[in-house]
């Protein structure tokens, strides 16, 4: 079944928008909850991450691909498999919804709607962490859509539910929720003046990962050829 731009787009962003919201709300819980245990906090914040970004990509993959994240956008518009066009109404959709992920997470939990967060997350292991991550993200997309696309949801899933854990930066990975969660005063916040490091290496990780699936020979599969009636109408012609 095919989908318009219009679909595209809206599930782009109805998908960032409630992965947002999975992040930053399990992370007001967390906190809530956890008695000031950080450990059992990440582990709650990890776990209801990781699957919701599963259930997405499952359920909008068939969609738009369930992108969700700025940064595979722009790698499959780099290999030619998403328009520009498209990817780039892509990234409006993931950071639109990703703040409204952010909006709709405080409304739920009863706090003030707009935040600035002051969760400081900067310096060099920071970053690295961050192009890690990244890096991490898009090689196990681009190498899982190769081999079993079929696994796509759970591969996803689980690179950023390890990332949480042995990266030192929790493994953000995408530029619209680094965006988003800035204007979240919880624990899953990031400091606005610290944003900008993290896309760069965020970008910088995911253009190593391309580099690299085309190192293995991960291309862009060959676009199929036209259906038999087309072939047979042109060879008529």
């Amino acid at each position: 079944m095919s989908h318009s731009a219009a679909q595209r787009v809206g599930a782009e962003a109805i998908g960032t928008a409630l992965l947002v919201a999975a992040v930053v709300g399990s992370g007001i819980m967390a906190q809530a909850l956890a008695g000031g245990n950080e450990a059992i906090a990440l582990l709650a914040n990890t776990l209801a991450t990781g699957a919701m970004l599963y259930v997405l990509i499952l359920t909008l993959g068939p969609v738009s691909g369930a992108h969700l994240n700025p940064a595979v956008s722009a790698v499959f518009a780099l290999r030619g498999e998403l328009a520009w066009g498209t990817a780039l109404a892509f990234f409006v959709a993931q950071v639109a919804g990703g703040i409204g992920g952010t909006l709709l997470a405080h409304a739920m939990f009863d706090q003030p709607l707009l935040q600035v967060a002051t969760h400081a997350r900067g310096g060099a292991g920071q970053w690295l962490s961050e192009a890690v991550a990244s890096f991490a993200l898009v090689f196990t997309i681009l190498g899982t859509a190769r081999a079993r696309p079929e696994a796509a949801p759970g591969s996803v899933a689980l690179v950023i539910v390890a990332g949480y854990w042995f990266t030192a930066s929790t493994a953000f990975a995408n530029p619209a929720v680094t965006l988003a969660r800035a204007w979240s005063d919880s624990f899953a916040g990031i400091a606005p003046v610290d944003v900008p490091m993290f896309v760069v290496a965020q970008v910088l990780g995911a253009g190593l990962a391309a580099l690299a699936a085309g190192a293995f020979g991960w291309h862009p599969p060959p676009a199929p050829p036209p259906p038999l009636a087309g072939r047979l109408g042109e060879e008529r012609q």
